[in-house]
């Protein structure tokens, strides 16, 4: 694609406005953020030809259309959204987002804090399964390295599911598992979201949550 860092300030605002038309609110500010957060990571490292808040790549696949396939595809360090459209239909995965760091202590985003509430919820819901859910749930108790199975040249791999079932779950504790996972689902626009949430609960049994550390 063409990245951030090569468009001028008309056509990275007619970039934000496709974001803008395909996100949710919530969506679009947290990509916003990990977005300058990138920037804060090139402040504290020094290193601006690896890391920056215009170093993200902007790819349209298809011809925009009301009856035909497209998507477009926002791709970057910590920050990757595949956009699938056709008429009404709209999926957006896969979706990756993150940040390193998650706050803004100083510089020119200084206060900027990303994913507090999927971290905190994900928290609350592990901390409310009994001893022996967690067992099942806690893959590993420390995270000292770089756990990732699914990154570059590693095509068509399958993992086996890992964690706890929701069908071995309390009424509560699944709506705390819902909760974890609107907090994702709900970057896409609301009406989107909602359809999505409906195909997680038809399947929530054969959902698996996993913690690591």
């Amino acid at each position: 694609g063409v990245a951030f860092s090569d468009l001028d300030e008309r056509q990275r605002g007619l970039t934000y406005d496709l974001l803008q038309a395909s996100l949710s609110a919530k969506g679009l500010k947290i990509t916003r953020d990990i977005m300058r957060l990138n920037e804060t990571l090139a402040e504290l490292t020094r290193r601006p030809e690896e890391y920056g808040e215009y170093l993200y790549w902007i790819t349209v696949m298809g011809t925009p259309s009301a009856t035909e396939p497209w998507g477009w595809q926002l791709d970057g360090h910590h920050l990757v959204i595949n956009y699938f459209i056709l008429r009404d239909q709209v999926v957006m995965t896969p979706t990756f987002m993150g940040s390193e760091p998650v706050h803004a202590a100083a510089g020119k985003y200084a206060g900027t804090t990303v994913m507090q509430d999927e971290q905190n919820k994900g928290l609350a819901l592990i901390q409310a399964l009994t001893p022996e859910q967690q067992k099942k749930a806690i893959l590993q108790s420390a995270k000292t390295a770089n756990n990732s199975l699914a990154q570059a040249f590693r095509d068509n791999l399958v993992l086996d599911y890992a964690g706890v079932r929701a069908s071995e779950l309390t009424g509560a504790q699944q709506k705390q598992l819902l909760a974890v996972i609107d907090e994702y689902v709900g970057n896409m626009p609301a009406g989107h979201a909602k359809v999505r949430m409906q195909e997680v609960e038809k399947h929530l049994s054969d959902t698996y949550f996993a913690w690591i550390g």
